[in-house]
């Protein structure tokens, strides 16, 4: 069926322009463009920024908040980015419905992949018309990654090859340990959604740069904080979240338990990797794990470098890229030792 050939492309596609989607939202965000178009879905009413700076009219409608042209064009590029990302996962839906017979790939899971796309839709909306509330900024952040999840495990589960594909299920000791090691990693799994939760939360809090040091946070091991009020989740509405509102001893709870959180990811992502690393019956599951463990490695290196270069833009941005690439790795490891 003709309509089958283009399913795994988009799927791919889909995949490479939502890292592209996620990373760039995290630039937009550490620019503090969040904000740069006031205003959803267009720019201070119009398609793009260009059209916006030459509308005197519209510099009056906003004068709480003048045009800045960069900021403006980086927030709507990342619009038009998530826009094209829509485009790809309609055509997915409707391509995965018109070929449900061939049984290709998984109608259930292309209209999950359609539901998240329009939560996060919404949640794109609300970070503006909220004013960056942390809470959203989050949950924009984790729909993202959902999304990204998602169209990943779509991709994996079309019929191909032996990558990305669980290979046949074991009986005896192999059946146990694949039963095991799938349950590992879907507990590493868990502890990294937790921990990329938390990654979003100290970002829309500006809690990055509470601990300005390593391995020890203002230098203490366990410092003063204030953990009472670091995790409120609502502050109400008509609030500048701009900055953040958060006090010092609260940021700093933030960022220090993002940090722990980091010790109990990693040491759950090298358990599960070594796990399989370690079983004879799971060989096509043995470079996936080596994957999840690169990635693991590559993202701590970028944590640490990112504090011990006093937070540079390209490593803060890069450092979303790493969770995004721990999250596929992870993802690939579960589906190679799915037991069925």
């Amino acid at each position: 069926m003709p309509v089958v050939r283009w399913i795994r492309p988009l799927c791919v596609a889909g995949v490479v322009l939502c890292f592209g989607v996620v990373v760039l939202g995290a630039y937009v965000r550490l620019t503090a463009a969040g904000l740069g178009c006031p205003d959803w879905p267009g720019c201070y009413g119009h398609l793009t920024p260009l059209g916006a700076e030459h509308s005197g009219a519209t510099q009056a409608a906003y004068a709480h908040r003048p045009l800045e042209p960069g900021k403006a064009w980086r927030e709507m590029i990342h619009r038009y980015a998530v826009g094209t990302l829509s485009l790809v996962i309609i055509l997915i839906t409707a391509l995965t419905i018109r070929a449900r017979h061939a049984r290709v790939s998984s109608v259930p899971l292309a209209l999950a992949l359609l539901a998240v796309l329009i939560v996060q839709a919404l949640l794109g909306m609300l970070t503006v018309t909220w004013q960056l509330n942390p809470l959203i900024v989050t949950l924009h952040l984790l729909f993202g990654m959902t999304t990204l999840g998602l169209l990943w495990w779509l991709a994996l589960s079309l019929p191909r090859g032996s990558w990305g594909a669980s290979a046949p299920r074991g009986t005896g000791r192999s059946g146990a340990a694949r039963r095991a090691a799938w349950g590992l990693t879907l507990l590493a799994l868990a502890a990294l959604a937790l921990q990329i939760a938390l990654g979003g939360w100290t970002s829309s809090n500006y809690a990055a740069v509470a601990c300005p040091d390593f391995p020890t946070c203002q230098n203490a091991w366990w410092p003063h904080a204030d953990f009472r009020h670091a995790f409120v989740l609502w502050h109400g509405l008509n609030v500048n979240y701009e900055g953040g509102v958060l006090e010092h001893p609260a940021r700093l709870a933030i960022h220090f338990t993002h940090r722990l959180g980091a010790l109990v990811t990693s040491a759950a992502l090298l358990g599960a990797a070594v796990f399989v690393l370690r079983q004879r019956g799971l060989p096509t599951a043995r470079r996936n794990a080596w994957a999840v463990l690169a990635a693991l490695g590559l993202q701590l290196g970028i944590g640490i470098s990112m504090v011990l270069e006093s937070f540079p833009l390209w490593l803060a941005t890069a450092h979303t890229a790493g969770a995004a690439l721990l999250l596929l790795a992870a993802l690939a490891l579960l589906r190679a030792v799915s037991p069925r």
